[in-house]
């Protein structure tokens, strides 16, 4: 059976009657109420959402059998889990976080990388982080030209480096940027 996937974390309370701020992983944050009950990643909780609705950056979500605020609060940064079956299929060149954690990363030589340990987006585009068999790890933009590939079956992603990655000269690191004007 796989893995439940993570599809929200329950943050602050929200009042006092017990709703909670809900951030989803989903691309429709609202959709998370239609997955039916949502279980802690140990499977030893579940949790049902009664009312959602949006907020600025977040949800507020009030969860059945949480009524008081301080109830909220015993559940801020649990991470809500659902049974893959009940996500959508993914489309070609989709993939859920879960699938792409722990594959390992290639060079388009098929020379080792490393492993993906996360996948993250601050705002401007989602990034692949990649932690080599030692050293720092590596963030990289998770497009089509830098992740040429995924291979899910496989185990691994194709990496096209970069020509050049922020930090890499530190000579250069004070000398201001070029850039093409067209």
């Amino acid at each position: 059976m796989p893995a439940p996937i993570c599809v929200a974390r329950i943050g602050a309370p929200h009042g006092v009657r017990g709703a909670v701020k809900l951030w989803t992983f989903t691309e429709d944050p609202l959709a998370v109420k239609h997955y039916g009950p949502l279980m802690t990643g140990d499977g030893a909780r579940q949790f049902e959402v009664a009312q959602l609705r949006e907020a600025r950056g977040h949800l507020v979500a009030t969860l059945k059998g949480v009524a008081t605020r301080e109830e909220a609060e015993r559940l801020n940064g649990l991470e809500l889990y659902v049974a893959r079956e009940k996500l959508p299929a993914t489309d070609e060149d989709e993939y859920y976080h879960a699938d792409l954690i722990g594959l390992t990363a290639v060079t388009t030589a098929n020379e080792p990388l490393g492993r993906v340990i996360g996948i993250h987006n601050f705002g401007a585009g989602d990034i692949v982080e990649i932690a080599p068999p030692q050293g720092a790890t590596m963030l990289l933009p998770f497009t089509n030209a830098v992740v040429p590939t995924v291979d899910i079956a496989g185990g691994r992603m194709v990496i096209e480096l970069p020509q050049e990655i922020d930090g890499d000269d530190r000579a250069s690191a004070n000398s201001p940027r070029e850039s093409e004007s067209s």
